[in-house]
């Protein structure tokens, strides 16, 4: 039998697979969850699903495209059957890319807000019903310290984040009657492949390796964050301790932003 914080629970990462999405699903899994690994990369959400797995954990894997409605139909209801549903359910998947204002395409705004945006109500509708009915979950959304304070070339990424930050306060209300929490976690600088990315990637517009040390070096506490730090804060939320919290949008960013 498992043991840890989240012993018996169930948790559903979105963007499981890779940077902050894996560094939940690993925080997660040490506290005795059953997490399940959704990500677009089917190969890469099995390959992880396996690593944990041979750490003695509890992994499950799925292909998942959070802005089909289909797919996370299919993808809810094998989760119901095989494990009773999802008691947690962390919306990491995203993407980002850096654009001048008037550079941002039709695509590029439309591309972001399926994804960012209504890839989180999507996969969020689906689960509370059976959280209502168990009158208990956890909803924990990955928004960003660009969702509370605008930056240059990012205004399509800054509105989706805006939009999580939005969304999670008014579920807090929503769900509050079924001991359902919404909160949100805001991460600083953590270099996942939103950072590397050929085709996309930040640093591709911000000057490489200067560009990330120029945000490093803005931060006060000295370091960038990890995936482990934002697993970490989502485990708060989710965990016993987070029981009395939500509609809260915590800041992990090293100081670099604190309001």
């Amino acid at each position: 039998m498992s043991t840890g914080q989240l012993a018996g629970k169930v948790a559903l990462i979105t963007g499981g697979a890779s940077g902050i999405g894996a560094g939940v699903a690993a925080v997660f899994a040490s506290q005795g969850a059953h997490v399940v690994i959704g990500d677009l990369n089917g190969v890469a959400a099995e390959e992880y699903a396996a690593s944990l797995g041979k750490e003695g954990h509890l992994a499950s894997n799925y292909a998942l495209d959070v802005t089909s409605r289909a797919d996370i139909d299919k993808v809810m209801k094998s989760i119901e059957d095989s494990l009773g549903g999802v008691d947690i359910l962390v919306n990491n998947a995203g993407i980002s890319s850096v654009r001048d204002f008037v550079d941002i395409t039709d695509h590029d705004w439309d591309t972001m807000m399926n994804v960012n945006l209504k890839g989180v109500v999507l996969t969020t509708q689906r689960v509370i019903p059976l959280m209502k009915e168990r009158r208990w979950g956890r909803i924990i959304n990955i928004s960003s310290m660009a969702g509370k304070q605008g930056l240059p070339r990012l205004a399509h990424y800054c509105a989706t984040k805006f939009g999580v930050i939005g969304i999670t306060q008014s579920l807090a209300f929503e769900l509050a009657p079924f001991n359902i929490t919404s909160n949100a976690v805001c991460p600083g600088v953590v270099r996942t492949p939103l950072w590397d990315d050929d085709a996309n990637g930040i640093l591709n517009d911000l000057d490489g390796e200067n560009g990330w040390n120029s945000f490093v070096n803005g931060i006060p506490l000295g370091r960038p964050q990890s995936p482990q730090d934002m697993g970490n804060a989502c485990l708060f939320f989710a965990a016993r301790s987070g029981d009395n919290v939500t509609g809260e949008s915590i800041n992990v960013s090293g100081g670099q932003q604190v309001h």
